[in-house]
């Protein structure tokens, strides 16, 4: 189990337990954290799930991969620290793992 702090666009933190062996994004979903489309549910075919990882979290995260990076090209306002939720799996090392939400989902 992990928390994960959800950070919405507008400043609203939504603090989950989220179950380790799932993704940010399946956390996001089971916990009704808003700014989470996740309109493929988590097969990585659409960048509805985007988020930014605090800085302090990005090399526990680790890297995205060429499937995960291909759908980067398509999300809104990408940054060096972006990545799909649905690509990011929750260990129990992620426990206080911050992602910010973007102003929108494409």
């Amino acid at each position: 189990m992990a928390t994960i702090t959800y950070i919405e666009f507008d400043g609203t933190a939504h603090e989950v337990e989220v179950v380790a062996g799932s993704s940010v994004m399946q956390g996001a979903q089971d916990n009704d954290v808003p700014g989470i489309v996740a309109e493929c549910g988590g097969t990585c075919s659409c960048a509805t799930c985007h988020v930014y990882v605090d800085a302090a979290w990005i090399t526990k995260t680790g890297e995205p991969d060429v499937l995960e990076e291909g759908m980067l090209e398509s999300v809104w306002e990408r940054r060096d620290n972006s990545r799909l939720g649905c690509q990011i799996e929750v260990r129990d090392e992620l426990d206080g793992l911050v992602v910010r939400l973007p102003e929108m989902q494409i």
